[in-house]
């Protein structure tokens, strides 16, 4: 008896969510030509809706805010993982992942400054916490396999990804912010550089009978 009616509610969450991605799209597209102080009837404008429609499927900008932020973060990681996948050396993946994320947001500065500079949102989430989520879990299951092809324990990649992840991000934050005062090549390798140091302990470890715990046991004697 409640078939009918169960498939059409189906149909009509699924034409819901459908309608959601199409004006984060739009959305999107107003903040990259508009600016990130766009606002929501200028979205909608853009959208080619009312503004009422648009506040159909989004019951605020902050609701706006955390569906475009979720995008971003996949945007980020759509252009990192590639750029990693395309190397083997493993200073060749720090470097590609920083240039990778660098590149990113100079070429999408606008809709970088909209999800991470958003002064009037009600933060009911912190959507620059879940791109770091995205971000840094993509990044560690990298991590993991390079930890684990070298049989090393891959229980350091989700931190070790985190750390990599807000350190470029907090430099990078401060490049933009400083309207680029260096080049971005310059930027990458002094980052890549600094983090360097502290991956190319993986390769050290592994030469080392007992790996990671004694690499982590030598260097903390001096040896």
């Amino acid at each position: 008896m409640n078939a009918p009616e169960d498939g059409r509610k189906g149909r009509w969450v699924g034409h819901r969510e459908q309608r959601r991605e199409e004006l984060t799209a739009a959305a999107i597209e107003a903040i990259r030509e508009l600016g990130p102080e766009v606002g929501m009837e200028a979205i909608a404008a853009h959208a080619g809706v009312s503004k009422p429609v648009l506040y159909r499927y989004f019951a605020d900008k902050s609701a706006l805010w955390l569906a475009v932020g979720r995008r971003a973060a996949a945007m980020v990681l759509d252009a990192i993982v590639p750029a990693v996948a395309a190397v083997r050396e493993e200073r060749d993946v720090i470097a590609a992942a920083i240039d990778a994320y660098l590149g990113h947001i100079e070429a999408d500065t606008n809709l970088y400054q909209f999800v991470v500079h958003q002064p009037d949102i009600a933060r009911h989430r912190d959507v620059v916490a879940d791109v770091v989520d995205t971000v840094a879990s993509g990044l560690a299951r990298i991590f993991g396999d390079r930890l684990r092809a070298r049989g090393l324990d891959s229980g350091a990649a989700l931190p070790w990804a985190y750390g990599v992840v807000g350190y470029v991000q907090t430099v990078g934050d401060w490049w933009l912010r400083q309207q680029q005062p260096i080049s971005r090549e310059a930027l990458g390798e002094y980052l890549t550089t600094f983090l360097w140091g502290g991956v190319s302990g993986i390769a050290h470890a592994a030469d080392i009978p007992g790996g990671l715990a004694a690499y982590q046991e030598e260097t903390r004697h001096g040896r």
